[in-house]
């Protein structure tokens, strides 16, 4: 927003933010632990599974909290043409894969930093989302990604 009549931007997240949360959305918990203690630093909803469509907006939203991001990692199997590197923000940043099928994206910042997001399936029931990107952002979860998807209930294919 531009202008006299803008309002500040919170980095807080609401309390109703999960009743707001959708396919294309990403919550963060970032900052908010000094000891990051969970096992996920946040969730990403993706829309789809076609990484160059889905990628530059996560980065792009993320580089605005975390600083210039320089790799990132995604399981092979969960994603349609995986590239090697991509360009966000006239920034290059590399892609790494692995057949690992835990339900996360790793994003390094620097040399060593790295954020671990849950990645809800796009197929997800917006009830299912929200469950899983509630208890990702939770600075006491201990629970695993897969787990996680598998509880509730966003790792299953909906029927039509």
């Amino acid at each position: 927003m531009t202008g006299s009549d803008a309002s500040p931007v919170s980095r807080h997240l609401p309390s109703g933010v999960h009743e707001a949360v959708r396919p294309g959305c990403a919550l963060l918990r970032l900052e908010t632990t000094k000891s990051r203690e969970g096992v996920l630093d946040g969730a990403w909803w993706p829309r789809s599974r076609d990484i160059g469509a889905e990628l530059p907006a996560l980065l792009s939203a993320l580089t605005e909290h975390l600083g210039p991001v320089t790799r990132v990692g995604l399981d092979t199997a969960a994603w349609e043409g995986l590239p090697t590197r991509i360009v966000v923000d006239d920034r290059v940043v590399h892609i790494d894969s692995f057949p690992v099928g835990d339900g996360t994206v790793l994003i390094t910042r620097g040399d060593r930093d790295v954020f671990s997001l849950l990645v809800i399936p796009p197929h997800a029931t917006p009830e299912a989302g929200q469950a899983a990107m509630a208890q990702a952002v939770r600075a006491d979860n201990i629970t695993r990604a897969e787990q996680i998807l598998i509880d509730t209930g966003s790792a299953r294919v909906p029927s039509d």
